[in-house]
């Protein structure tokens, strides 16, 4: 038949095959291709073939199809196993970010940062605040100073979890007695199963401060009147519980609690954790400022310890002028366990973790459907930092050995072996052990939220600080370096999920992962100040509820 140059058969249907494509092959019983492979292959298959209906792209189909291959098969390792049958295994080659190598990257970077010496302390030039940015505390200049009415009754909460979780409980229980005109009883510390700490309020806060400062808005009493308690014969577990649930509205106390209030005298809710909405009217929003910024300050005998060490912390840092980097280190047992993430420990650290996992959470990890990736974990930011990272991090950010660190912690993780490149890096490292003796220490010891309070602060007056992995603590610390910095949080918050990308190539050049770490420095910077949205916690973003622009009067 035929053809054209156009390729068309002289009759006007359709172009015919090239004699030697696939097409004309199998029209011909001809197969220069193989079958059609399955899965990608088959839409590799599937491109090629179309490609080669032109005879041009012939000469380049071995190159395609072997270049495409190479693509393919490059996510892929074939490691050969020695089974009987001498099958190779295809293993799926880990995605960037998904295994810890920071050991050797750090093997490899660790000489060019000893011979770093051309920069400059990140100590005297980590922020930069516009005269615009600029902020102060008026929380007290904003408050009705109004004679309280007659109370309604008697609030009785109980707070649990650790020192900031407490925080959290006692600021919102103010509010509410404030909303519902009542009278707050000194909050019940519940003993937690987790915390394991039996401190009542006033051995962690001064209660006759926190009574004295809020006088004038909100009535708060020691413990119920006699009358009160007789009514109830005399056990507060008689009283009502209201069991109200999470973030409820200032509608739902008004129409539900105070009712019964009114009704009884005195209410009872537990637990009260995070038990009131972040958006409250202004007035009651500023009672959460006065109690967390102003009215709750530490018991005298953890004011006097935490001074001294924090005394002892700026003459250490003499060379500095006084200034220093605190670090929130989450590396606990219970934190690494529960995070579900693989360092470098192998066997021995898989059984550590299983132990740890069956005590404190009792097979929530071995349910059935319950899938731990730990891959996963790692590049969605998910995996707390160890010491190690956290050390290459700052150096690569531009704080050298001469840097003055405090490390605030519970105790860490196989810490004489995760410790030692941390110590490496940055050799004037004190804690709350090496700052305090083991005299000044010992009434603390087995109360957990005493010793988080001295390490409260010494990160809250450190000239950075950095958080690890989230939590209460590093939330409010971050609101109150606020309140007392400007605005400015001077909290160096790294996004995990891109720090593991330079923690996952042993072949990144010194110069590449300085680039990045600055890159983390600068993006905490410019997030260091920011105005608080209605869905969003004051605790950490206490303007403009709790503090006033600079330039008012």
């Amino acid at each position: 038949m035929a053809v054209t140059m156009q390729g068309k058969r002289a009759n006007g249907s359709g172009p015919t095959s090239p004699a030697s494509s696939p097409r004309a092959a199998r029209r011909g019983g001809r197969k220069e291709w193989g079958a059609p492979p399955l899965g990608a292959e088959r839409l590799l298959y599937a491109a090629l073939a179309a490609l080669l209906r032109r005879r041009g792209i012939l000469l380049l189909a071995p190159v395609l199809y072997v270049s495409a291959m190479l693509v393919f098969m490059g996510s892929w390792n074939l490691d050969a196993v020695p089974v009987r049958v001498g099958v190779a295994v295809l293993r799926r080659r880990p995605l960037p970010g998904a295994v810890y190598r920071s050991p050797q990257v750090f093997e490899r970077l660790w000489p060019f940062m000893q011979a770093d010496v051309n920069h400059s302390n990140a100590l005297t030039r980590a922020w930069h605040q516009k005269a615009s940015q600029r902020w102060k505390p008026c929380v007290n200049k904003r408050l009705s100073h109004a004679e309280l009415p007659l109370s309604n009754g008697y609030l009785i909460i109980e707070a649990n979890g650790g020192l900031n979780q407490q925080r959290l409980s006692i600021c919102d229980a103010v509010a509410v007695a404030g909303l519902l005109n009542a009278t707050l009883v000194i909050p019940i510390f519940h003993l937690n199963s987790v915390w394991r700490d039996s401190s009542k309020f006033g051995e962690i806060f001064d209660e006759d401060y926190f009574i004295e400062t809020l006088k004038n808005h909100v009535r708060v009493v020691k413990e119920l009147p006699q009358d009160i308690l007789k009514r109830f014969d005399y056990n507060i577990s008689n009283i009502v519980n209201m069991r109200t649930k999470a973030l409820q509205s200032k509608t739902y106390y008004l129409q539900k609690v105070l009712p019964k209030l009114l009704e009884l005298g005195a209410v009872r809710i537990a637990p009260f954790s995070n038990r009131l909405a972040h958006s409250v009217p202004s007035n009651i929003q500023r009672l959460r400022c006065l109690t967390n910024y102003e009215a709750l300050r530490f018991s005298q005998p953890i004011r006097v310890l935490a001074g001294n060490m924090f005394e002892r912390m700026v003459k250490n840092s003499s060379m500095s002028d006084g200034k220093y980097v605190s670090v929130h280190l989450r590396f606990e047992e219970d934190m690494v366990a529960f995070s579900c993430c693989t360092y470098d420990g192998g066997v021995e650290e898989k059984h550590e973790m299983d132990i740890a996992r069956e005590r404190s959470w009792r097979g929530k990890f071995r349910r059935p459907g319950r899938k731990i990736n730990p891959e996963a974990n790692r590049m969605g930011g998910k995996c707390p930092l160890t010491p190690l990272e956290v050390g290459m991090m700052l150096r690569g950010m531009g704080f050298d050995n001469t840097t003055p660190v405090y490390v605030a912690s519970g105790q860490i993780y196989n810490a004489e072996r995760y410790m030692a490149p941390l110590h490496q890096l940055f050799p004037l490292l004190e804690t709350k052990d090496s700052l305090a003796s083991d005299d000044e220490l010992a009434p603390f010891k087995g109360h957990s939220s005493r010793l988080a309070a001295l390490d409260y602060t010494l990160c809250v007056h450190s000239e950075v600080f950095v958080t690890t992995q989230g939590g209460n603590f590093p939330h409010f610390l971050m609101g109150h370096r606020r309140y007392i910095y400007e605005g400015h949080s001077k909290t160096i918050k790294p996004d995990k999920k891109r720090l593991v990308l330079s923690f996952d190539n042993p072949n990144i050049r010194w110069d590449r992962f300085k680039h990045n770490m600055q890159e983390v420095l600068h993006h905490s910077d410019s997030k260091g100040v920011g105005l608080r949205k209605s869905d969003a916690s004051l605790y950490a973003l206490p303007m403009p509820d709790c503090m006033c622009p600079q330039s008012e009067p």
